[in-house]
């Protein structure tokens, strides 16, 4: 298999160069593969709940905390740390916790393919986009394909309240955290509710709304 063969999935470029960094870390570290792939196993068990991804970060902390009680072998905790920090520097502003899947998936085959391929890993040039940058990309690239407006009115996500903020995600890559003290009582998390458009920023993206369901 090639890294051309690999590059006709449908991860975005920026989430390919993701997969790249994080295989390519994992083996200059010497990770055993077999233990991403519990990781991943567990993951996929989980992947359809609301706080799938959240689960799969607390997950990872556990078993470097565990790793005495559960380890084959001297090595193990090593692998679980570095799981843990990897994945942690590369996808943890990473929501959909699918996506995070799909990544993962195509890592295993890129470690695999490093290890096998007698690929001289430490003269490659890692990548090293950082989350923060795509979730930017992300964002960039629905801010230019859409024309928001004040006052416009679109669906969201309720994915986390407290107190009285409400944390909306719209159109399934925008995160905006507003006080909603009307609002706050009949608000369920995982509840899609109507919001209006009350300001944008300079490059258009929406700075802030409020939910006007009744």
């Amino acid at each position: 298999m090639t890294l051309v063969e690999f590059d006709s999935e449908s991860l975005t470029d920026v989430e390919w160069d993701i997969a790249h960094a994080i295989a390519q870390t994992l083996v200059k570290a010497d990770t055993d593969v077999n233990e991403l792939g519990k990781a991943i196993a567990y993951l996929r068990t989980i992947v359809k709940k609301l706080d799938a991804t959240s689960r799969f970060f607390k997950y990872l902390k556990t078993l470097v905390s565990n790793a005495k009680q559960i380890s084959h072998s001297n090595r193990t905790i090593d692998y679980y740390r570095s799981i843990e920090k990897t994945c942690s520097n590369y996808l943890k502003t990473i929501t959909d916790a699918q996506k995070i899947l799909q990544i993962l998936g195509w890592v295993s085959r890129l470690m695999r393919y490093y290890k096998d391929a007698g690929v001289p890993i430490g003269e490659i040039a890692i990548s090293t986009p950082s989350l923060e940058s795509a979730r930017q990309v992300e964002i960039a690239k629905l801010v230019k394909s859409q024309d928001f407006q004040v006052e416009q009115i679109l669906e969201a996500k309720v994915t986390k309240i407290n107190g009285n903020k409400v944390t909306y995600e719209i159109l399934g890559t925008i995160k905006l955290t507003e006080k909603e003290p009307k609002k706050v009582s009949v608000l369920q998390k995982g509840q899609t509710v109507k919001v209006k458009i009350v300001s944008l920023k300079e490059d258009s993206s929406i700075k802030s709304v409020k939910c006007v369901d009744s």
